[in-house]
């Protein structure tokens, strides 16, 4: 078994993300191509965002560290540390209101298990 610190993964990607354009860094902690199960571990500095998006399959956040708001057409939720959110397939925006830790779990359809 692989045990990953999402702690210190997360303050690391934290640092990358203030210093990136993008305001954003990634990583993917666990699937890829042959999983039906992906796991994302994102950093988004304060004042940054992810844009609109639809989702391929389901997928969830979970907020690991700051404050964020996710839009989804007329639903707007914000989340603190430790919030669990389900996010419909189409969606507006997730923007960071502090900098930002987020496990993404999303199941990729069509995939083996």
């Amino acid at each position: 078994m692989e045990t990953v610190a999402l702690g210190a993964l997360g303050e690391r990607l934290s640092a990358e993300a203030r210093s990136a354009s993008s305001g954003r860094c990634a990583v993917t902690i666990h699937g890829g191509h042959i999983h039906s199960l992906r796991q994302t571990l994102i950093a988004v500095a304060a004042g940054h965002a992810l844009d609109e998006h639809e989702n391929t399959g389901e997928v969830t956040l979970q907020l690991i560290r700051g404050r964020a708001r996710v839009v989804a057409g007329s639903d707007t939720v914000e989340l603190a540390e430790g919030d669990y959110v389900v996010i419909p397939l189409q969606w507006d925006s997730f923007e960071a209101l502090e900098d930002t830790v987020v496990l993404l779990t999303a199941a990729v359809r069509g995939k083996p298990a």
